[in-house]
């Protein structure tokens, strides 16, 4: 099958608006208790009970930050390799910490949507944003 220009930067761009919106979603409910979220303080408790020791609420912020502005740039398409370097740390710092001793599946809690999320944001990265990009030029 032969893609014009059009069906692929629509096709990125669907990708990067699901996938980035998703993540500052993530980000915000860390940072600020949104959309039902745990904010700072509960996010770093969690972490501390994960292992984290005393240094929770720091980590939370900071994966709070990663989400939302690697979200951000990624949905935006700008610096998008920044933005897919942010969110493939977070991703990475999750099977360690949490998804990696369930195996792979995750209906056993396993890393398998880490790993995919990681794949399309390194991906999307390497083809690189497509047109509808910021600053938005049809």
């Amino acid at each position: 099958m032969i893609h014009n220009g059009l069906e692929v930067n629509v096709g990125l761009l669907i990708i990067r608006l699901v996938v980035g919106l998703t993540f500052m979603g993530h980000g915000t409910q860390k940072l600020f208790g949104w959309f039902g979220g745990a904010g700072p303080q509960n996010t770093g408790k969690w972490l501390e009970s994960l292992g984290i020791q005393s240094r929770g609420m720091f980590f939370a912020v900071a994966a709070g930050l990663f989400e939302l502005v690697g979200g951000l740039l990624f949905a935006a398409g700008f610096m998008t390799l920044i933005g897919s370097t942010l969110i493939v740390i977070v991703m990475i710092d999750a099977i360690i910490a949490v998804h990696g001793p369930n195996g792979y599946w995750m209906d056993r809690g396993g890393f398998e949507y880490n790993l995919v999320l990681i794949a399309v944001v390194i991906g999307v990265a390497l083809v690189g944003p497509g047109q509808f990009t910021y600053p938005f030029s049809i």
